[in-house]
């Protein structure tokens, strides 16, 4: 059984060019009528996300990637701490986003920014307690729902990177979400992050590469 003490602290954080590395997922299942081919798949897919405390807004589970972990592991870890679920991760990240936690949104330096990485995560386990329970509270929307829940723009573009490269590959047959990481990053504001940087393009550097660290997981209860 999983543990149900999640990890605190920031000893083990990875950082790159002075920005904390982040990964996440957005969680989702499918309903009944899923498989029909005649269905618009926006109505017959579910997304999970979550409440954060002190705040009516509801995000996607991510954290901070660290150095004893893939970063697919990491999301994993994330959803499994902040949701309760548990599932097969796409192959590839949906695209990576740079943002400005909340404490230094005023600030013109790389401190307190973190670069995101978002997975698309097929939930196979939905568990009734959780590590992160008593702060997050979670939540199953259609697409469509969910675009209105979204508080910040990073959040809307990988909502619809999912609902594009998810029906590409719906229809060539394929439920496997395999995504390219995007050339330039959004633009848009958040009070919990904002865009930093003009361009995301490269690998990080000193990294393990994303293609050898987010092969698809099957996470075990």
């Amino acid at each position: 059984m999983s543990s149900l003490v999640a990890r605190t602290g920031r000893q083990r954080q990875r950082y790159q060019d002075q920005l904390r590395l982040v990964s996440g997922c957005i969680p989702y299942r499918f309903q009944k009528n899923a498989d029909d081919q005649n269905c618009n798949m926006e109505n017959n897919v579910l997304v999970l996300m979550i409440s954060t405390p002190n705040r009516n807004d509801l995000v996607f589970p991510k954290g901070g990637w660290e150095d004893d972990e893939t970063i697919a592991e990491a999301a994993c870890r994330e959803a499994w701490e902040e949701a309760g679920v548990k599932g097969i991760i796409s192959k590839n990240p949906l695209g990576v986003w740079e943002f400005r936690s909340k404490s230094s949104q005023n600030s013109c330096s790389n401190e307190g920014g973190c670069r995101g990485y978002m997975f698309a995560l097929e939930v196979t386990e939905e568990f009734q307690t959780w590590p992160e329970q008593a702060n997050h509270q979670r939540k199953w929307l259609l697409v469509e729902e969910a675009f209105k829940f979204c508080r910040y723009d990073w959040m809307r573009d990988a909502l619809k990177k999912f609902l594009k490269t998810f029906t590409a590959n719906k229809t060539q047959g394929t439920n496997e979400i395999v995504a390219e990481l995007p050339t330039i990053p959004v633009s848009g504001t958040g009070s919990d992050c904002k865009m930093l940087l003009p361009s995301c393009s490269q690998k990080p550097s000193g990294l393990q590469h994303l293609e050898d660290s987010c092969t698809k997981c099957v996470l075990q209860v």
